[in-house]
């Protein structure tokens, strides 16, 4: 590399863009910039020269057009090793730009702040910016590219200890954090604009994720693994809810946050879940979240230890008092209160404040990996409309049945296929999760609750295809059963419930959690 004589600085973020134009002006380098940032250059005494003393137009357009330009672009796209392409620039009397430090207009940040209008937001997708960056990124033999502020230290330090240059190999690196960062700015603008879209699957899927933290390992001490959060936010984010208290998370710990998350959200009333291994082992609601918290244990006090565990509503000091004789791996809530933050933090709980809870329902789109590719599907969303369910044998339920087969179905949405729930109060007293048959589950979630099954409801995820696992349920006391229905066996299901005097309702919707 040649040394720098000429940089172009045109910043949206201008962390430390000061001291690194005034240190390259110290060594020489013309500095030319656009807009703002050589308003701020110059009020901070830093000398430079405004892009249109090069272009001979000025900024036009609002702003829209500033550097889009040939006697810019061709300053940065020249191949000097190239007599030709320098012969031209003589020619044209194009200077050489020889660095361009630039960063992009704040799209991810804009889009971020509650109540932006889509105007607001359209007006924040960069033009000139990412067109300089890209054209400097490709010309990397021969022109140095910034993007992140981060870097101006380490720049100014080589070009000090080399004279003026920058080295092939820094180049070469630069260009491909530009390249990542223009490829994750237009991610990002795609999946804005992909909102207003009509729920459909796109053709072509792009994905913007940063970078969050490194883990200490993935789900086993061997794997490496990191956590990244979208570039468009996305309201009570685990991903980017702040830790308050604890030691750093696991792989796992964020899993069955996400999990225990992800089931509290279905309860409009006070509510706590208890996870263990990415299944819901207790959940209830109650008036009071202490005695929620009491019961949702309860209903697997074994599994509760080292539980991950949300709730939807500030933790208050009492319910943490109840939680301290607990051993919790992770604490999920809306916010916490001085005393209960002073008590779990004795006890090194981790504990994440997801913020209040604006939107319950998943947004954009469920996706899982598969080698080679993704599986994209539509978040699992059921309004648990009552009018829509089937009542199909002759005794109803009562209203105390209604409530806890609504309860037990919100819950069993979350348990991994084949999933039996049964419930009762607003509490869940056994969860049979994971089975390869939903007799063994059933068989699992009957042993779980003892007897606390008489008088329960059950859930189940899927159809019954045979009448064992209701026989099962019934054998143990339930009550009530509410499931999907759809199997060619129904008749021998409702039949079982109707010569034991069991309600049974389909809801016409399946939950499988593979």
């Amino acid at each position: 590399m040649p040394k720098i004589a000429r940089a172009l600085v045109s910043v949206s973020d201008k962390t430390g863009v000061v001291e690194f134009a005034r240190e390259l002006s110290a060594m020489g380098v013309e500095i030319v910039s656009t807009g703002g940032t050589y308003r701020v250059l110059s009020q901070e005494g830093v000398t430079a020269m405004p892009v249109p003393e090069i272009t001979g137009f000025p900024e036009m357009l609002d702003g829209r057009v500033k550097t889009l330009h040939p006697k810019i672009h061709g300053g940065i796209l020249a191949d000097r090793s190239k007599p030709e392409h320098l012969r031209q620039l003589d020619y044209q009397k194009i200077p050489q730009i020889d660095l361009v430090a630039v960063n992009l207009y704040p799209f991810a940040q804009t889009i971020a702040r509650e109540g932006v209008t889509r105007e607001e937001a359209i007006e924040q997708i960069d033009i000139g910016g990412p067109t300089m960056v890209r054209a400097a990124a490709k010309n990397h033999a021969h022109v140095a590219v910034v993007v992140n502020p981060e870097n101006y230290e380490s720049i100014i330090d080589e070009m000090k200890e080399t004279g003026g240059c920058i080295s092939e190999e820094t180049c070469r690196g630069l260009a491909l954090e530009a390249f990542r960062h223009t490829a994750e700015y237009d991610a990002t603008i795609c999946a804005y604009l992909s909102g207003d879209d009509d729920g459909g699957f796109p053709d072509k899927l792009t994905l913007g994720y940063t970078k969050v933290s490194d883990l200490r390992y993935g789900e086993n001490p061997h794997q490496g693994a990191s956590l990244y959060a979208g570039d468009v936010p996305v309201p009570n984010s685990i991903a980017a809810a702040p830790q308050v208290s604890g030691p750093a998370l696991s792989f796992n710990n964020i899993l069955d946050g996400e999990a225990a998350w992800s089931t509290v959200l279905e309860f409009d009333g006070p509510a706590c879940v208890v996870i263990k291994h990415n299944n819901p082992c207790g959940v209830a609601v109650s008036p009071g979240m202490a005695e929620a918290y009491k019961l949702a244990r309860a209903s697997d006090p074994v599994s509760a230890y080292g539980s991950v565990i949300a709730v939807n509503r500030v933790l208050d000091g009492k319910t943490a008092e109840e939680m301290k004789s607990n051993f919790i791996e992770l604490l999920l809530a809306p916010g916490y209160e001085p005393g209960a933050l002073e008590i779990l933090r004795e006890k090194n709980v981790r504990m994440l404040e997801m913020g209040e809870i604006s939107n319950r329902a998943g947004t954009g789109k469920d996706f899982r990996r598969i080698r080679g590719g993704l599986l994209l599907q539509d978040f699992d969303y059921d309004p648990y409309d009552r009018t829509e369910m089937k009542v199909v044998t002759g005794a109803p339920p009562s209203d105390e049945q209604w409530e806890d087969l609504l309860f037990a179905w919100r819950v069993c949405k979350h348990v991994k296929s084949n999933a039996i729930v049964l419930a009762k109060g607003g509490a869940t007293v056994g969860v049979g999760a994971g089975q390869m048959s939903r007799v063994d589950a059933a068989t699992i979630a009957v042993e779980k609750a003892g007897d606390r099954a008489k008088g329960c409801v059950v859930a189940s995820d899927a159809f019954f295809p045979f009448p064992d696992a209701v026989e099962k349920v019934v054998e143990a006391g339930a009550k009530a059963v509410i499931e999907p229905g759809g199997s060619k066996n129904d008749d021998e299901a409702i039949a079982v419930c109707e010569k034991n005097g069991i309600t049974m309702v389909f809801t016409g919707k399946r939950h499988f959690r593979h």
